[in-house]
């Protein structure tokens, strides 16, 4: 389905190719229940070199590409960072 294999270069495919609106993306916030947050991809205002920016309010917030954990395309796993425990949604 897709090509890419890291988290910023499969958005952008994602992005350009197909439709942003149907991933969802998990990663690491601490302080969230198992440490792990999910955001739809319609929150997705840019895909920067170094953050993935989504919507937010009062502000815009950053996501670093290291703590991307996993991505749903049609809730099918496209892209998972091996770890301990997995993630259940």
């Amino acid at each position: 389905m897709f090509k890419s294999r890291y988290p910023r270069l499969l958005l952008n495919e994602i992005k350009w190719k197909s439709d942003l609106h149907r991933c969802r993306v998990y990663y690491i916030h601490r302080g969230a229940p198992g440490n792990i947050k999910a955001v739809e991809g319609s929150a997705i205002r840019t895909i920067d070199r170094a953050f993935l920016i989504l919507e937010g309010e009062p502000h815009e917030v950053y996501i670093p590409y290291h703590r991307i954990v996993r991505i749903d395309y049609d809730d099918k796993i496209i892209f998972e960072r091996p770890q301990r425990n997995k993630i259940n949604p």
